[in-house]
């Protein structure tokens, strides 16, 4: 069902050196720049972009809204916590780490990226 997640950004030079640093510690690449300035990362089977908003207004972040990166192991997940928090991040929530719910047990690590939106490094454990 999911096909892309697309973020606005009010500079997008500090989300590019933001979301390259976090992409290419799991293994990603850093963004394509369409003709539009538009950041696209493709890394599995996922797309995921950074605009400014087409309506020309301020982005702002979701309040409610956390997107969800699947990493392969947790190291990878403090490894991305690392490098979003050394680019201009900042570490939410508890510190990386285990949580348990009654279905499953996950590794997550919680940034926001320098625009506010709320992100999380997922390892199903």
């Amino acid at each position: 069902m999911f096909s892309h997640m697309m973020v606005g950004s009010n500079d997008l030079d500090r989300s590019k050196a933001f979301y390259d640093a976090c992409f290419k510690a799991i293994g990603g690449k850093e963004a394509i720049v369409d003709p539009k300035g538009r950041l696209i990362y493709m890394h599995r089977d996922g797309l995921f972009l950074v605009t400014r908003p087409i309506d020309g207004e301020p982005a702002t972040h979701a309040n409610g809204v956390t997107i969800g990166f699947t990493v392969d192991s947790p190291e990878q997940a403090d490894a991305w916590h690392a490098a979003g928090a050394a680019a201009g991040g900042t570490a939410i929530e508890d510190p990386p780490g285990v949580r348990e719910n009654p279905m499953m047990k996950l590794y997550l690590a919680y940034l926001r990226d320098p625009d506010g939106n709320k992100l999380c490094a997922l390892y199903r454990m």
